[in-house]
């Protein structure tokens, strides 16, 4: 894995898990909003919207310079609009970046032709 790619997948990583709670906290301004006279939901909703906009450049750099295929694509999309679904994201782009390090350590090292 080059450079760029994974700071492309560090970038959807860093902002994933603040996406998932910037959309959490929309759920709970919204019902905040119709149960008391409480209102957050325009400024929740605007930093939500950054985020959400900021996740979705993310991913397609990602995925432009990762070559997932389809189904990844997908899969990391799907979890970006579910409520908890940046959080999933987030780990799993952990897992996929640990074991990119591994796999070039062991090349580099010649144990293995990966």
């Amino acid at each position: 894995m080059d450079i760029k790619t994974a700071t492309a997948l560090r970038r959807l990583r860093l902002v994933s898990a603040p996406e998932a709670v910037s959309f959490l906290l929309l759920l709970v301004c919204s019902v905040l909003k119709r149960t008391t006279d409480f209102n957050a939901v325009p400024v929740m909703g605007m930093i939500h919207g950054v985020l959400f906009i900021l996740y979705v450049i993310f991913w397609a750099d990602a995925w432009n310079r990762a070559k997932w295929s389809l189904k990844t694509a997908a899969l990391y999309f799907v979890l970006s609009v579910l409520p908890t679904g940046g959080f999933f994201a987030e780990r799993k782009l952990k897992r996929e970046a640990e074991s990119a390090v591994i796999a070039t350590r062991a090349r580099k090292e010649g144990i293995v032709n990966a």
